[in-house]
């Protein structure tokens, strides 16, 4: 395993500083590009000295070569951010990328099995917009969601699939991502957002997620219900479908003969009740034909905000999730990570670690 790591990770370093075999030959002093080939590939092994002369030359430190919990040239990473820089999302996402790793490497360690196999939409940059609503409304019967979809989502994607979720406590501008990994499915959510967008983010990247090899998304996109290219577009009809499927909308009545205030309420109403903004939840009408187009342009964004409640500060969901915290819990119980290790790959005390266990009702492994 170390060397596939130490050779995955010169490559990836390579191809960073956009050098050749040939480059990295003449800096390792071998003789020819097909050793630095065998190293990469784990076929050859990397001595001592070798290492020391990469950290050397190349500038990087020893733990870029062997630590496990790091991601280096493998996650691929779709985020859904507003006016982000590319430093600051690029640090976050290494941050992120320990979380995940540590998780991936950590996993089988404890016994516990990565999925084997990935589930797929079968959807393309050519399906209809009806197509994916389609696909969102057999999700929710397939996986048995329920009257109140947004409440099961997350433990369906981490039971049924296999996909990790994280609620996470990204910093304002990100709400959230999808990770694709090789053996690994991620999806990153920022859990200080508002529900209803939590929620809507999660369908969201479940889209990405179930049509990554069919379509990968961008490394960036601006976070929307109704807007976006073409495959933003797609997701956004799935999720809604996800989230607020055709039947259970009829269980709340019917909208073509309702306007003005009364319309308004009705989407609040609604969009509370299902845990999801008022917003979508307009525009999923829209797409449905239950809602004209020119009549939802015609309601105030003012009037949807917090689904027309005064915003308060509720309880957050807490950090991470079961799933991971369990995982966590087993590897410090077997030793396999230290306490203080895993704290501070959490940006935790040792305190607040136990306390985090607590929340997701896993036996703390030690104590505080």
């Amino acid at each position: 395993m170390t060397t596939q790591l130490i050779g995955a990770r010169i490559k990836a370093l390579r191809d960073e500083r956009r050098l050749s075999q040939d480059d990295l030959a003449a800096i390792f002093g071998f003789k020819d590009r097909q050793t630095v080939s065998a190293i990469e590939t784990g076929e050859r092994r990397v001595s001592a000295e070798e290492l020391i002369l990469a950290v050397e030359k190349l500038g990087v430190s020893l733990d870029y070569f062997t630590d496990p919990f790091l991601l280096v040239g493998e996650g691929r990473f779709s985020w859904r951010q507003t006016d982000v820089g590319p430093q600051r999302l690029n640090a976050y996402e290494r941050l992120a990328g320990r979380w995940i790793a540590a998780f991936r490497t950590i996993t089988p360690q404890v016994g516990r099995q990565l999925p084997l196999l990935r589930r797929s939409l079968g959807l393309t940059k050519r399906s209809e917009f009806e197509d994916a609503m389609a696909a969102g409304e057999r999700f929710v019967s397939e996986f048995e969601l329920g009257d109140r979809p947004a409440t099961r989502l997350a433990d369906v994607m981490q039971e049924k699939l296999g996909i990790l979720v994280l609620k996470v406590d990204a910093f304002n501008g990100v709400s959230g991502a999808a990770c694709r990994l090789p053996e690994l499915d991620v999806v990153l959510i920022n859990r200080r957002e508002v529900e209803g967008r939590r929620h809507f983010d999660l369908a969201h990247e479940l889209f990405h997620i179930l049509t990554w090899d069919a379509m990968p998304p961008e490394h960036s996109e601006a976070p929307s219900e109704s807007g976006g290219n073409r495959v933003e577009q797609l997701a956004n009809n799935f999720a809604s479908a996800v989230l607020m499927p055709a039947a259970v909308l009829d269980g709340f009545g019917q909208t073509r003969d309702l306007e003005g205030e009364v319309l308004i309420a009705w989407l609040n109403g609604t969009a509370n009740a299902l845990g999801v903004t008022a917003s979508a939840l307009k525009w999923r009408l829209v797409a449905m034909k239950r809602l004209s187009p020119a009549a939802a342009r015609a309601i105030p964004d003012a009037a949807l905000r917090y689904n027309g409640r005064e915003p308060v500060g509720g309880e957050l969901p807490p950090l991470f999730s079961r799933p991971f915290m369990d995982v966590l819990g087993l590897a410090i119980d077997e030793g396999r990570v230290s306490v203080r290790r895993a704290a501070g790959l959490l940006d935790l005390t040792v305190e607040d670690l136990a306390e985090l266990f607590a929340a997701h009702g896993v036996r703390s492994p030690f104590e505080p």
